[in-house]
């Protein structure tokens, strides 16, 4: 299995709970490590959930989702967690996107990535554009936009997401770290 989707990791409440508490917590620019802000490669804006009051519950249950996940369909040598959960902003007004890419790279944490789940937080109908595609092969999948859907696949696929042509879209990420592929 390449890429894994699960339709309701999260209830449209719970979505809407993080989306709000992430509102009042500072957003900073997201860069990409090695790089300066380079606005063709990414636009868009982050907040880190351990930095937000509240939270822990759903890092708990991003931790029980990967693990099941990696049980059931990947059987990864994981065995931690070692960058906080990140909640993605995208807006039309930015023209925000994130070209295609891995998430396996310079950095040292980047290099012992072994899943990458994306957790949908934003109503489908309140942005357009904004998908989240996966190339795990020649082909492309796209992920499920249903609110609460969670996508989850392994850190070296290329994957993207789209610009956003109207509204915002919010997404939800974190990374299962282990000892480096080989």
């Amino acid at each position: 299995m390449n890429v894994h989707s699960i339709d309701d990791g999260f209830t449209p409440a719970e979505c809407s709970a993080i989306v709000n508490a992430v509102a009042s917590a500072p957003a900073r620019e997201a860069l990409l490590v090695g790089q300066n802000r380079d606005h063709n490669l990414r636009c868009a804006k982050l907040v880190w959930l351990d930095e937000i009051d509240g939270m822990a519950g759903v890092i708990e249950r991003l931790i029980d989702v990967v693990r099941t996940s990696n049980r059931n369909w990947f059987d990864f040598d994981l065995r931690e967690f070692a960058e906080s959960p990140q909640v993605a902003i995208y807006d039309a007004t930015d023209g925000g996107h994130f070209t295609w890419h891995s998430d396996i790279g310079d950095g040292p944490m980047a290099q012992k990535r072994k899943l990458t789940l994306v957790a949908q937080l934003s109503r489908p109908g309140s942005y357009d554009g904004g998908d989240l595609e996966v190339m795990p092969g020649a082909h492309i999948i796209a992920a499920n936009r249903t609110q609460g859907s969670i996508t989850i696949f392994p850190s070296f696929h290329l994957h993207q997401v789209t610009p956003v042509t109207r509204g915002t879209r919010h997404s939800l990420t974190v990374w299962a770290h282990g000892p480096k592929f080989r």
